[in-house]
């Protein structure tokens, strides 16, 4: 989960790259306690998609278990 949590992680901040050069203008800089939040919520975004992802991925396989028995 871990592992996953660190891709997920790294796909948003791509994205939040990848966005913030297609928008018109250029948000001002971030402070020190505003780029801190944005890091800490991007990071807290990516282990909740990893938790929601592995219950899916592991609930799957045990059911899928159960139906073969």
């Amino acid at each position: 989960m871990l592992v996953l949590t660190v891709v997920i992680a790294t796909g948003l901040r791509w994205r939040d790259e990848r966005m913030a050069v297609k928008a018109p203008r250029r948000p001002p800089p971030l402070g020190l306690v505003a780029g801190a939040k944005a890091k800490v919520n991007r990071w807290m975004t990516a282990a909740t998609l990893a938790v929601i992802l592995t219950l899916a991925i592991l609930g799957g396989l045990h059911w899928i278990n159960v139906w073969a028995e």
